[in-house]
C-alpha cells in the first residue's frame, strides 16, 4: 500500500524523484567546474592501480552514506513502539532493510577492501600495476554498473524486498510479483562478475609480479590476506551466480528449483550460505591483513609470530567453506549435520584467537603510537572479541534454537562486520592516504571520527543482544509496549545517529584535507614495506628500477642499518598500462542489458546481450597495447 501525499502520487515516489532531482543539480554544478573535466576524464580511461582504487573507495563512501540513510530510517522507526515513521507500513519497511543490508554487504564493505587492495598490494610486493590493467578497470566500471542497476530501482520505486539473503520462496513471482527482485539479481550479478576478474587479476599479480627475492615468506601480511581472499572468491562468487540464474529461472521462465514438488526453497539456503559464510571471511580477512600491517608499523616492531599469521589466514580460509549450515541449524537437517556444522564453527574460533594474541604480543614488544589508523586497529580487538564471543554461542546447535532469527544475532554480525571490516578499512584510508593524494588526513578529525564512532558503535548494537534475548525478531517493523523492549531499541537508536555524526568529521576531514592539507613525503608514518620508499601519490610504474628483496620489512631494516636497496638485475615484467573509454561503454551496455532483462524486454536482450558479448570478443583485435608490443619486439 503507497498511502498518496498529493492527489493520486505515492508517497515513495514524490521522494524518490526529490533526491534524483538534487542529486541531478549536484553533479551538473561539479560539472560545471572547469578544473573537473580534465580529471573525470581522466579517471574515465585510465586502467592505473591507483586511481581504479580511489574511485572504488569514493564510489563506495558515497553508497555507504545511502545505505547509512536506510539505517537511520530503521532505527527511527523502532525508536518507540507502534511507531508509523514515514507513513511507515511494512511492505516499505522491508524494501529499506533489504536495500540496507545487500548495499552494505555487496556495494560497501566488499570494494571498499578491493578499492584498498588495488591501491596497497601492487605498492607491497614491488609490482609495477596489477597484471591486467584492463580487466582491473573492467571489473571497476563492472561493478559500478552493478551499483547503479541495484541503485536505480529505488527511484523507479520497485527496491528489492525479499530481504538482502532473497529467500525463497519469498523472493519467487509467487510471493514479489514486481521487478523488485529482478533488480536484486541483476545489480549483483554484473557486481559480482566485477568481483570475479578482480580475484583473478590480483591472484595473478601477486603469485607473478612481486619483486626478486620477495619470497611468499617475506611477503607482507596485507597481501598474503588478499591472496587467500580472491580464492576464497573464486570458489564462494560463482556458487551465488549460479543460484542467483536459477532464481531468474524460477521468475521467469516458471522453472521450480526452488519451489514444487522437484525444488526446494532449502537449496536456495545452501546455494546463499555456500557463498555466504565464505563472504563473511572474504570481508573480515583483508581487514585482518590491514591491521597487521597498521599495528606493527606504529608498534615499531616486526609482526608476532608471522608464519602462525599466514597458517592462521590460511586455516580460516578452508574452514570458512565447512561452516555455512551454522545459519539453518533450525530447517531439520537432523542432529548429525547440526553437530558437524556446530564443531567446524567452533573449530574456526582457534586461528582467530591465534591472530588476536599475535598483534597483542605485537604490541607488548613495541613503542606505540597513538595515530588515528592504530586507534581503530585498537577499537578493532575488543570490539571483534565480542562478536566472536556471541558467534561461539550461535555456534551451539540447541542454543540456537533460540537466538535463531532475533535480533542477538543482528547484534553478533554487526559486531564482526562493522566492528572488523569497516573499521579495518577506516584504518587502512588513513594509513595509505598518503599514497592515494600525497597528504595526511588531520589526525584531530580522525581521532573525533573514532571516538565518535567506536562510543556510536557499541551503544547501537550492545543492546541489541539483549533485545534479542528478551524475543525480539529480525525484520520486523514495529513492537508494543507489552514486549517490554523500547529501552533497547531507544537507546540503539541514539548510538545509530552519534555513529552518522562521526561520518561528518570524516567528510570535513577529506574536504579539509584537499584543500589545505600539506604534502605528506614519501614516508610520512616511518613505514617498513616497499610502499614507503617511493613518492607519495603513488606514479605510475612506479619501481623502475626495481629492488631487489632478502628479508621481510626490508625497508625498515635498510632505515635502521642505514643501508639502501639493490636494484634487480632481472627485474619482473611490467603490465602496460593503457587509457581505454571501452571498460566505460561495457559497463553502460550491461546496465541497458540488465534493465531490458528486468522488464522482460526480450527483443531488446538478443540485441544487447550480443553486443556485450562483441565488446569482450573483440578486445584481442583491438588491444591499444599491440603498439608497444610491436616496438619493444623491434628493439
Amino acid at each position: 500500500m503507497h498511502v498518496p501525499i498529493v492527489g493520486f502520487i505515492p508517497s515513495d515516489i514524490v521522494v524518490s524523484w526529490i533526491v534524483m532531482f538534487f542529486m541531478t543539480l549536484a553533479i551538473l554544478w561539479i560539472l560545471t567546474k572547469k578544473r573537473a573535466w580534465p580529471v573525470i576524464f581522466d579517471y574515465m580511461k585510465t586502467t592505473h592501480h591507483r586511481k581504479i582504487g580511489t574511485m572504488y573507495i569514493l564510489l563506495c563512501i558515497l553508497l555507504f552514506f545511502r545505505a547509512g540513510l536506510d539505517a537511520m530510517i530503521i532505527r527511527t522507526q523502532l525508536a518507540v513502539p507502534e511507531n508509523n515513521f514515514w507513513v511507515f507500513q511494512a511492505d516499505k519497511y522491508n524494501e529499506v532493510f533489504t536495500t540496507h543490508g545487500t548495499a552494505m554487504i555487496f556495494f560497501v564493505a566488499t570494494p571498499l577492501l578491493i578499492g584498498l587492495m588495488n591501491i596497497a598490494v601492487p605498492l607491497q610486493i614491488g609490482a609495477n600495476d596489477l597484471a591486467f590493467p584492463y580487466l582491473n578497470a573492467v571489473s571497476f566500471w563492472l561493478f559500478a554498473a552493478g551499483a547503479f542497476i541495484f541503485n536505480m530501482a529505488f527511484f523507479m520505486n520497485s527496491a528489492p524486498n525479499a530481504g538482502w539473503t532473497a529467500y525463497t520462496p519469498l523472493s519467487t513471482d509467487t510471493f514479489t510479483t514486481g521487478v523488485n527482485n529482478n533488480y536484486y539479481i541483476f545489480g549483483l550479478q554484473v557486481a559480482g562478475l566485477g568481483t570475479i576478474f578482480t580475484s583473478i587479476n590480483m591472484i595473478v599479480t601477486i603469485v607473478r609480479l612481486r619483486a626478486p627475492g620477495m619470497k611468499f615468506t617475506r611477503m607482507p601480511l596485507f597481501p598474503w590476506s588478499t591472496l587467500i581472499t580472491s580464492v576464497l572468491i573464486m570458489i564462494a562468487f560463482p556458487v551465488l551466480t549460479i543460484a542467483l540464474a536459477l532464481l531468474m529461472f524460477d521468475r521467469y521462465f516458471g522453472t521450480s528449483f526452488f519451489s514444487g514438488g522437484m525444488g526446494s526453497p532449502v537449496y536456495w539456503q545452501h546455494l546463499f550460505w555456500i557463498f555466504g559464510h565464505p563472504e563473511v571471511y572474504i570481508l573480515i580477512l583483508p581487514a585482518f591483513g590491514i591491521f597487521s600491517d597498521v599495528i606493527s608499523t606504529f608498534s615499531k616492531q616486526k609482526t608476532y609470530g608471522y608464519t602462525s599469521m599466514v597458517f592462521a589466514l590460511a586455516l580460516i580460509g578452508l574452514l570458512g567453506f565447512m561452516v555455512w549450515a551454522h545459519h539453518m541449524f533450525t530447517v531439520g537437517l537432523g542432529a548429525f549435520a547440526n553437530t558437524f556444522f556446530a564443531i567446524t564453527t567452533m573449530m574456526i574460533a582457534v586461528p582467530t584467537g591465534i591472530k588476536i594474541f599475535n598483534w597483542l604480543f605485537t604490541m607488548k614488544s613495541g613503542v606505540i603510537r597513538m595515530t588515528t589508523p592504530m586507534l581503530f586497529s585498537l577499537g578493532f580487538i575488543p570490539t571483534f572479541v565480542m562478536g566472536g564471543v556471541t558467534g561461539v554461542m550461535l555456534a551451539s546447535a540447541a542454543a540456537d534454537f533460540q537466538y535463531h532469527d532475533t535480533y542477538f544475532v543482528v547484534a553478533h554480525f554487526h559486531y564482526v562486520m562493522v566492528g572488523g571490516t569497516i573499521m579495518g578499512v577506516f584504518a587502512g584510508i588513513y594509513y595509505w592516504y598518503p599514497k592515494m593524494t600525497g597528504k595526511v588526513l588531520n589526525e584531530k578529525l580522525g581521532k573525533w571520527h573514532f571516538w565518535l564512532f567506536l562510543i556510536g558503535f557499541h551503544v547501537t548494537f550492545l543492546p541489541q543482544h539483549f533485545a534479542g534475548l528478551n524475543g525480539m525478531p529480525r525484520r520486523v517493523f514495529t513492537y508494543t509496549w507489552a514486549d517490554k523492549i523500547f529501552v533497547y531499541n531507544f537507546i540503539s537508536t541514539i548510538g545509530a545517529f552519534m555513529m552518522a555524526f562521526s561520518m561528518l568529521f570524516f567528510v570535513w576531514n577529506i574536504y579539509k584535507t584537499q584543500r589545505y592539507g600539506k604534502p605528506a613525503g614519501d614516508d610520512p608514518w616511518d613505514g617498513r614495506t616497499l610502499e614507503w620508499t617511493i613518492a607519495s601519490p603513488s606514479p605510475e610504474h612506479p619501481f623502475d628500477p626495481m629492488p631487489e628483496i632478502s628479508s621481510i620489512d626490508q625497508h625498515w631494516y635498510n632505515k635502521v642499518y642505514k643501508r639502501t636497496f639493490k636494484m634487480a638485475e632481472n627485474p619482473r615484467p611490467a603490465p602496460i598500462s593503457v587509457e581505454t573509454y571501452k571498460p566505460v561503454l561495457i559497463a553502460f551496455t550491461m546496465i541497458l542489458f540488465s534493465i531490458a532483462f528486468i522488464y522482460s524486454w526480450f527483443w531488446l536482450v538478443i540485441i544487447l546481450g550480443a553486443v556485450s558479448l562483441a565488446f569482450f570478443v573483440i578486445r584481442p583485435f583491438t588491444d591499444e597495447r599491440k603498439p608497444v608490443y610491436e616496438k619493444e619486439e623491434e628493439s
